[in-house]
């Protein structure tokens, strides 16, 4: 999908607007709401008031916002200088956090139903593909939060590191969620007619779902962790 800078309708987002017209705007914001730290209960407070409430950075917020609402949505340079790039960081820890502790128990839990009538061999099948995500994805992870992100909050904290620069980072950043679609065809296609079609309708939008999450995950990787790095590395030469 090609991405364009500056899209006029994220201009439509705003600290001005009260926050529960952000999430009526798009529900899929649910999820970026506690992974920044803002807390249910803000009656009509805007996006600004919220934000300063809980001490998150309120134009860090709103262009994670963009990212999810938006299709095809790149930040400018300008947008970029106006984020906070500690936050960024926590942001995607906390994302990490929420796709192996509870997105994908979630997923294995609507597996686990949905296969309750299988064969041994068909079980088989599908908790291997599973399985193998599972660890893939925790690898990719793990190299995150073992390498980049103590990178990045160095640079941030001026500790001069000469072992790595964020283009090791982007050269080798893959899209974790697109072997997702293989695992979603054998269930759509190749499951027997003794599942609950109901139950296989829950596995398939809760991977459409991490899908979209992963895809929205790694943009905000590609598109604002990444220059934001560049930049600061850039500063320090």
């Amino acid at each position: 999908m090609k991405k364009h800078q500056n899209d006029p309708d994220a201009r439509l987002l705003t600290g001005n607007m009260k926050l529960a017209d952000l999430l009526d705007l798009n529900y899929n914001l649910l999820g970026v709401l506690t992974r920044t730290g803002l807390r249910f209960g803000f009656g009509d407070e805007t996006v600004e008031e919220a934000c300063r409430k809980c001490g998150v950075n309120a134009q860090t917020f709103l262009l994670i916002c963009k990212v999810y609402t938006f299709a095809g949505y790149m930040p400018s340079s300008n947008v970029l200088r106006t984020a906070d790039l500690r936050d960024i960081v926590g942001y995607l820890h906390q994302s990490h956090s929420y796709y192996m502790d509870i997105a994908l128990h979630e997923l294995a839990d609507s597996i686990e139903r949905m296969l309750a009538p299988c064969d041994d061999r068909h079980k088989k099948v599908i908790w291997r593909f599973f399985t193998a995500y599972k660890e893939e994805l925790s690898e990719h992870f793990r190299y995150e939060e073992e390498v980049v992100f103590p990178y990045v909050l160095g640079i941030l904290d001026h500790v001069e590191n000469k072992d790595f620069a964020i283009i090791q980072y982007e050269e080798n950043h893959t899209n974790v969620e697109e072997k997702l679609g293989d695992l979603k065809n054998i269930i759509m296609k190749y499951l027997p007619k003794e599942c609950d079609d109901r139950q296989i309708s829950v596995v398939l939008f809760n991977l459409y779902l991490l899908e979209m999450d992963l895809e929205k995950h790694t943009a905000i990787e590609d598109d604002i962790l990444i220059p934001m790095v560049n930049r600061l590395e850039d500063h320090e030469k």
